[in-house]
C-alpha cells in the first residue's frame, strides 16, 4: 500500500475526486499552514483566518467531483483563499460604511421630539427579534451582548467550544441584521 504522503498533488486530487477522505486529510495537512499563514498576513485576525481556511477546505470537499486532477492544487487553494479574503474585506468595508451612515443618521435623528417613543418601539422590536432566535443561539448571544462575557467564558459556562460560540454569535448577528434592517427603515421614515 502506498503512503499518501508520497503521492503528488495530481494523484491526491484524483483520489479526492473519488471521495477518498484520507487523500483529503493529506491535502489539508499539506496546505493548511501555508494557507493560514497567507490569510493571517492579509487580515491579522486569527479567528477570521481560521474560518477562511476552513471554508476553503469545506468548499474543496464539496466541489471535489468538479476538480480536474491536473489542476495546480496549491494555486487553486491560494486563489480560493484570496477570493475569500477579498470578500471579507469588501464586506467589512460595506459594513463599516453602513455603521458610519447609521451613526450620522442617528445623530441627526436625536433632535426629534418623539425620540423616547421611537427608542421604546425600537427596543421592543429588537427584544422581540432576539426572543425569536433559536434557544441556544439566543442564550449565547445574550451572554455575549448583555452580560458582556468573552467567548472563552461563554464556552466554559455552556460546555461548548469557543468556535461554536463565535459561530452562534455571527449567525445571530446576521439574522438580526436582516430582520431589523427593514424595521429600522420603517421606524425612522414612517414614524411607526
Amino acid at each position: 500500500m502506498t503512503s499518501y504522503s508520497t503521492l503528488s498533488d495530481s494523484e491526491l486530487t484524483g483520489l479526492l475526486k473519488q471521495g477518498d477522505t484520507t487523500a483529503f486529510a493529506q491535502i489539508f495537512a499539506k496546505y493548511k499552514g501555508l494557507l493560514f499563514s497567507h490569510v493571517y498576513k492579509k487580515i491579522r485576525d486569527r479567528e477570521e483566518a481560521r474560518d477562511i481556511v476552513q471554508d476553503v477546505f469545506a468548499g474543496l470537499w464539496t466541489k471535489r467531483e468538479q476538480i480536474n486532477p491536473e489542476t495546480n492544487l496549491g494555486g487553486y487553494l491560494m486563489m480560493a483563499v484570496r477570493h475569500k479574503v477579498l470578500d471579507l474585506v469588501g464586506h467589512k468595508d460595506v459594513q463599516s460604511r453602513y455603521f458610519i451612515s447609521l451613526s450620522r443618521f442617528a445623530q441627526d435623528w436625536e433632535g426629534t421630539t418623539d425620540y423616547p417613543i421611537r427608542e421604546k418601539q425600537l427596543q421592543f422590536v429588537i427584544d422581540k427579534e432576539i426572543a425569536g432566535l433559536p434557544e441556544k443561539m439566543r442564550e449565547v448571544f445574550l451572554m455575549s451582548r448583555v452580560s458582556n462575557l468573552s467567548h472563552k467564558e461563554i464556552a466554559a459556562q455552556l460546555g461548548i467550544s469557543e468556535q461554536t460560540v463565535s459561530t452562534q454569535i455571527k449567525r445571530a448577528l446576521k439574522i438580526l441584521r436582516s430582520r431589523l434592517g427593514l424595521m429600522l427603515y420603517l421606524l425612522m421614515w414612517f414614524k411607526l
